[in-house]
């Protein structure tokens, strides 16, 4: 089933963050992942959560979606994207399936 990686990001670096987009993004694709939201504005409706810049991704399965985070294959991209910034991560299992 489809996985979603969630990922709110305060970017501390622009210049330095450009490095980690650049080398993130084939990663994605790699891994049979879609960006559906990446950097958009936000708007909250309610509660006290002020997103910065939200990253929506799909993946074709769980198992790839923590595969693609939490993967030492990718785990020097991920240093950079800390390096210069704050991220909040989460990896959501799809719970409809579509077919």
């Amino acid at each position: 089933m489809t996985a979603y990686v969630i990922v709110d990001v305060e970017v501390h670096n622009p210049e330095a963050y450009k490095e980690y987009l650049a080398k993130i993004t084939p990663t994605v694709y790699e891994n049979g992942g879609t960006y559906l939201v990446r950097g958009a504005d936000t708007q909250v409706v309610t509660g006290k959560w002020q997103p910065k810049r939200m990253v929506v991704m799909q993946f074709p399965s769980l198992k790839v979606a923590q595969y693609w985070a939490t993967s030492d294959t990718y785990a020097d991209i991920h240093a950079l994207r800390n390096a210069n910034a704050d991220a909040n991560m989460v990896i959501v299992e799809g719970s409809v399936d579509f077919k």
